[in-house]
């Protein structure tokens, strides 16, 4: 399964979920995640993504543990199958939120 593909569900995934899924590109700031993940409720995520069984580069690695450590949640998926996870994770993490 190409990459694209994997992009693609996620596009629509997210659209379902009533969020977007936003191409992120940072010319002067390589390494960057692929996509920039909007929900309601102001809901916000990085995503990776790679080709079954690839992982990131470490440019990527270290922008990740960067955005990390500035508080987004980041993921890399290389699955459709890890899309609805994803999604069930950031929505669940809104809820931890509104119980503090």
């Amino acid at each position: 399964m190409l990459e694209k593909t994997i992009e693609q569900k996620l596009t629509v995934m997210v659209k379902k979920a009533g969020g977007i899924a936003v191409k992120f590109v940072s010319p002067s700031f390589a390494g960057m995640p692929d996509r920039l993940v909007l929900l309601p409720d102001g809901l916000i995520a990085f995503v990776e993504l790679k080709s079954p069984g690839k992982r990131p580069r470490p440019l990527q690695e270290s922008r990740h543990r960067l955005l990390r450590s500035l508080g987004f949640k980041v993921y890399v998926i290389d699955k459709p199958e890890q899309i609805g996870g994803m999604l069930d994770e950031l929505r669940a993490s809104r809820l931890s939120d509104l119980r503090h």
